[in-house]
């Protein structure tokens, strides 16, 4: 009989005492944030309310992933929270130029790319979302390595992030997405800082060809602030290509302080987004002109290396 009635208990609706003991325990949550992050008691309410509406949202499956694995609601409820405080308290990153971004329809967003750990692509995505007014998502473009990593793959796809080929950016364009893409790779990220803010090749022009075929403007993204978070100082080539990565470093911290060597230095980033270069005009069939491609692949990468020597010129320290 004891069993049975134990069985039944599991299965009714909470009872108002219930109900009482998950505020009890929501309150008591509250406070010890409060206290822990040092916020008002409003704001720590705040988080916890919207932390069980998002665990609600998981267990009622309220929620829409897309074609290519992009979860909304894990991306503004999970992933933004945790990189805002890297963005704003962190890098104390300044944002310009935002304006440049379209309120709606498609858009390509093209940037340097840098910093030893691909930190810059993050920060981009969280600069678009907060400072636009649409708040739009950025949909970046991704290497192998990312997708191949356990754990970091199903992460960034999440975040909205997918595979750096031809079709998916065709495709992203084609639904009206606001793209970005750092044409650098690896050769921008591992590059050792004697040549730090010094922009690589931009491949084949890929990205270009994408833009021109969905009639999408171009948007120059040029990134400072990156370059000093993990300062390149050598790399050990033999290991890493034990490990199967392209390059591992040695910075001022890593690999000599072990897990503290991972904590990046806290340098003032600014991103500045400049004024669209438009495609439209172009027509898709000149996607297949190589000469227009690269040159207009050079302007993008000329614009964004020009406006970052501007920005070091007027900027005080790295860290200031």
């Amino acid at each position: 009989m004891l069993r049975v009635v134990r069985e039944h208990e599991r299965n009714v609706r909470p009872t108002a005492p219930d109900l009482s003991l998950l505020m009890d325990i929501a309150q008591r949550l509250a406070s010890t944030l409060a206290v822990t992050l040092g916020i008002p008691r409003a704001e720590a309410e705040l988080k916890v309310a919207q932390a069980l509406a998002f665990i609600r949202r998981r267990m009622t499956g309220d929620y829409v992933v897309d074609a290519y694995g992009y979860d909304a609601d894990f991306a503004e409820s999970v992933l933004l929270p945790v990189l805002r405080p890297l963005f704003y308290t962190w890098f104390r990153t300044e944002v310009r130029g935002i304006e440049h971004i379209p309120a709606e329809g498609a858009a390509l967003v093209v940037a340097n790319h840098s910093g030893t750990v691909a930190i810059d692509s993050l920060m981009t995505t969280v600069a678009i979302h907060d400072k636009h007014p649409n708040h739009r998502a950025l949909r970046e473009l991704g290497a192998d390595l990312v997708f191949g990593t356990p754990g970091l793959g199903m992460v960034a796809r999440k975040g909205g992030a997918t595979l750096a080929t031809n079709a998916d950016a065709d495709r992203l364009l084609a639904d009206g997405e606001l793209v970005g893409v750092w044409p650098e790779g690896f050769k921008g990220v591992g590059k050792p800082f004697g040549e730090r803010y010094k922009l690589q090749r931009f491949g084949r022009g890929g990205f270009v060809s994408a833009a021109i075929r969905a009639g999408a403007p171009i948007v120059p993204c040029s990134i400072v602030g990156a370059e000093e978070i993990y300062p390149m100082l050598a790399n050990i080539k033999p290991l890493a290509r034990m490990l199967g990565l392209p390059y591992f470093p040695v910075t001022p911290l890593f690999p000599h302080f072990g897990p503290l060597g991972l904590v990046p230095l806290p340098s003032k980033w600014i991103i500045e987004f400049g004024p669209p270069i438009e495609t439209a005009h172009l027509g898709p069939h000149a996607a297949d002109d190589p000469m227009l491609v690269f040159d207009l692949t050079d302007r993008v990468r000329e614009t964004i290396q020009q406006t970052i020597y501007t920005m070091l010129a007027r900027r005080r320290s790295a860290f200031a």
